[in-house]
């Protein structure tokens, strides 16, 4: 009779092993000759970027949609929070979490629930916006001191009350 040791399973090639598992998640590499000659960095001439970006001018599609963002405007309330690493904004658009060079953006019918939950001992101010699939992205913002909790609270319900009602008010009205 033949006994094996270990796990008689194979591995599995998952995201978590290795990102190119999943079809479409990561881009192909281009491929480049080896006597490419490199191009000069925009760092080494920052004055000739900076007049070049100047003199161009605005193309139709720039200056309307500039135009549209804002006359779209409400004067609804805003609520916005920051530290140095995070910020949050919640406006009429929906709720953008940002957290150093990461960035994510949320419609109000995109968002199930924002969840809001203050630290016991600390200064630390977590909002929470959950997904209508179970998903949830949380992001903490360090508050220079305790009473500004409840200004943020104050602040977010303001906001949450007017927009998030409205999207689920059409959404239910919708057939």
């Amino acid at each position: 009779m033949e006994q094996r040791i270990g796990s008689s399973s194979k591995p599995l090639e998952t995201a978590a092993v290795d990102p190119a598992a999943i079809p479409g998640l990561t881009s192909p590499v281009p491929a480049e000759p080896e006597d490419r000659v490199p191009e000069p960095s925009k760092e080494s001439a920052p004055e000739e970027a900076t007049s070049a970006a100047e003199a161009e001018p605005k193309t139709e599609a720039e200056s309307e949609s500039e135009a549209d963002s804002d006359a779209e405007v409400p004067d609804g309330p805003v609520f916005e929070a920051s530290d140095r690493r995070a910020k949050i904004i919640a406006d009429h658009r929906g709720v953008q979490l940002f957290l150093d060079d990461q960035e994510c953006e949320f419609r109000w019918d995109e968002i199930g629930a924002v969840e809001t939950e203050t630290s016991r001992f600390g200064k630390r101010f977590t909002v929470t916006v959950h997904t209508p699939d179970r998903r949830w992205y949380p992001v903490e913002i360090e508050a220079k001191a305790k009473s500004q909790f409840q200004e943020w609270e104050t602040a977010l319900d303001k906001v949450l009350d007017t927009y998030f009602e409205d999207a689920e008010a059409l959404e239910e009205s919708a057939p």
